[in-house]
């Protein structure tokens, strides 16, 4: 191993040291959401890299430098404020979903947002927006999906984005239907030095515009899809598979695939209230949604394909590398397979909040909630509050609670275990940087005014 020479050396701009409680050591880049871990005796040799203290030659000095952390500086060039070490009192959680506005142009009849037939108007202010923006800064966030609604529909948008960026943090992903994306839009996120995956619904040729309640939608969405692909941003495609739409899938696969989509996300169809109402026994049971799995990754497989294929919760197909990864048995790792543990690891590393405050376990269950009246916690009322319409003028934003720390409460447990997707959730190990021991409670337990706690 190459011993780097005695000189100055700084972190380099694009890498911050971070610590949370039982993550001592670790970093993040800014084109990455999670963290990497660190080994103590690394970390500490980072933190001398301040530009100011010469640094004698070591095998270790050579590591950093070949793994791009560190780089050589003249004297007294020190490193950027976003780089520096920083500690926080709360547990590590990269990434928040933020439903920005319940607001939507469509009125698709499988929203899982909606408890019932009406649209929803619930949504953040921008001057709330940025209090929140604040405090998951505070409390090391890295990175946000902006949803909705849709959530090109707020009014404040492209304000909302260059907030997070103008924090240091970094919008990762878009959920969108499309309707709004232009040229204009995209240059715009651009010149933030925003490149976010854009995560563009489509729900099967001849069965979006009724899914999606809107004439020409179809139409409308690939166009943005194309848009997105000249701008050179990754489009990842959300495609609902129910009893309805079946027999498109394998033509709707190729004509994402003509757009330029990199990946398509193939999802069962939820049990969200208004599609039940909407569509009866549409939804797939959980066997069926398996088996048509296997039957279009067995069609898409026999043929020349290059875009990857992602069947939530189950098979992923990277046909370029002619690998696929089972979700059951990446996410048992070396403990074993088991069938009864849980394969969604999502809220392990992320926090949902709804268009109205409420932080929810997954967002597709945001709908189910609500229509049930059940609420575990939310960021405009206090732990112990009843419920509000809104928070009063001038009073902060409250405990944030976060999906661990939800389950002390006895509605969740009962809860899940109603779902059709009990036994899909977050009972698994999450996943994160290195750790000096077992970590307990994985996901941020306050952004701001609260105590950290420890599940038992």
């Amino acid at each position: 191993m190459e011993i780097a020479q005695t000189g100055y050396y700084r972190i380099r701009d694009d890498v911050a040291l971070r610590s949370w409680p039982l993550i001592d050591y670790a970093y993040y880049t800014r084109d990455e959401r999670d963290a990497h871990g660190l080994s103590g005796e690394e970390f500490d040799l980072i933190t001398r890299c301040d530009g100011a203290h010469e640094l004698p030659g070591s095998k270790l000095l050579g590591s950093l430098l070949r793994r791009g952390l560190i780089e050589p500086c003249p004297q007294g060039k020190a490193p950027c404020d976003w780089s520096r070490p920083k500690r926080y009192g709360n547990m590590y959680m990269p990434m928040v979903n933020f439903m920005i506005t319940g607001r939507c142009n469509y009125n698709c009849l499988h929203c899982f947002n909606a408890a019932d037939n009406a649209p929803l108007t619930s949504e953040w202010s921008f001057d709330e927006a940025c209090e929140l923006i604040a405090q998951a800064r505070d409390c090391g966030v890295r990175a946000w999906l902006l949803t909705g609604g849709e959530p090109m529909a707020h009014r404040r948008f492209l304000d909302i984005v260059a907030e997070i960026h103008r924090n240091g943090m970094m919008v990762a992903d878009i959920n969108t239907n499309g309707h709004y994306i232009t040229p204009e839009l995209l240059s715009e996120l651009r010149s933030m030095g925003c490149r976010p995956t854009m995560k563009i619904s489509f729900d099967g040729v001849g069965f979006h515009d009724w899914m999606r309640q809107r004439k020409g939608a179809e139409t409308r969405t690939l166009s943005a899809m194309r848009l997105c692909v000249e701008h050179r941003l990754d489009v990842m495609a959300q495609v609902n598979l129910n009893r309805r739409n079946r027999p498109s899938m394998e033509t709707t696969l190729d004509v994402l695939e003509e757009a330029g989509v990199r990946r398509t996300r193939i999802i069962r169809t939820t049990e969200a209230p208004r599609w039940e109402k909407a569509a009866g026994d549409a939804c797939m049971t959980f066997s069926e949604y398996y088996d048509e799995c296997l039957s279009i990754a067995r069609n898409y497989t026999s043929r020349n394909h290059e875009m990857e294929l992602d069947f939530w919760q189950f098979l992923l197909i990277l046909p370029t590398r002619r690998e696929f990864a089972i979700e059951a048995i990446k996410n048992c790792g070396a403990r074993g397979f088991r069938y009864t543990l849980s394969r969604c690891t999502s809220n392990r590393s992320m926090i949902a909040i709804t268009s109205n405050g409420d932080v929810v376990p997954c967002m597709q269950m945001s709908g189910w909630m609500e229509s049930r009246g059940m609420r575990l916690a939310n960021v405009f009322r206090s732990a112990d509050a009843g419920p509000l319409p809104r928070r009063r003028e001038g009073e902060p934003l409250r405990v944030l609670r976060v999906q661990q720390e939800m389950r002390r409460l006895p509605a969740l447990p009962q809860m899940c275990g109603r779902l059709p997707c009990a036994g899909a959730c977050v009972r698994g190990r999450g996943t994160g940087p290195r750790r000096r021991g077992p970590l307990q409670v994985p996901l941020l337990q306050r952004l701001l005014g609260g105590r950290d706690r420890r599940c038992p």
